[in-house]
């Protein structure tokens, strides 16, 4: 009888020690698991800046700036779209964010308002000038397109993104501000100034459960 309990023991020993290493097993897996989300998912993981903080922001902003006063006078004064150009948006925050991202929504959201244009920036212009200067010599009369008759933009859009951090204990409360300003490109005048405050998150850190 001694023995055969030993027996029995000694299997359900095995047992569980195979049942160990199989979740082992699993839990080292190389293989990652992938699931594929619609491009509008909002999703926050680690609660830091991510795509949904990228349209929210350069939506809002846009919709104020194309909508503001001087900017309803200018296109009323002229008789035409008022022509933007994106400049530098300066990371002041408290973590790594790519500003660039944010530029290229900021460009998408002006044409898709339909209240104003806007022209290559500065870093993309030396490829379309070299490309022009190359077709004074190599394309067609008809099709070669004009030195020096580039559209100027009117005014320049430049801003900033900035954050606040509050935490106690297991709790952080991230802040984000993002600050755009308008300016005559020939005056230097301000034209508008705008601030999105919307984005603030909560992140309770996970804890230790019984």
């Amino acid at each position: 009888m001694k023995l055969k309990n030993e027996f029995r023991a000694a299997r359900f020993s095995c047992l569980a020690g195979m049942a160990v290493f199989l979740v082992f097993l699993a839990a080292c897996s190389s293989a990652p698991e992938v699931t594929r989300l619609d491009a509008s998912t909002q999703t926050d993981l680690s609660g830091y800046w991510n795509d949904t903080d990228v349209r929210i922001v350069s939506e809002s902003l846009i919709a104020d700036c194309v909508s503001s006063p001087r900017i309803q006078a200018f296109r009323a004064e002229n008789g035409r779209l008022p022509v933007f150009i994106v400049g530098k948006f300066a990371n002041e925050s408290s973590e790594h964010i790519d500003t660039g991202i944010l530029t290229k929504r900021l460009e998408a959201a002006i044409l898709n308002s339909g209240k104003a244009d806007f022209v290559a920036s500065s870093s993309e212009r030396g490829e379309l000038r070299t490309e022009r200067a190359e077709q004074q010599g190599w394309a067609s009369e008809e099709t070669a397109k004009s030195l020096a008759n580039e559209t100027g933009a009117d005014f320049m859009l430049t801003g900033s993104i900035r954050t606040i951090v509050e935490q106690a204990d297991k709790t952080t409360v991230r802040t984000y501000y993002v600050y755009a300003e308008l300016t005559d490109i020939e005056t230097n005048r301000r034209i508008w100034i705008g601030e999105n405050n919307e984005i603030k998150k909560m992140i309770e850190a996970p804890g230790f459960r019984l």
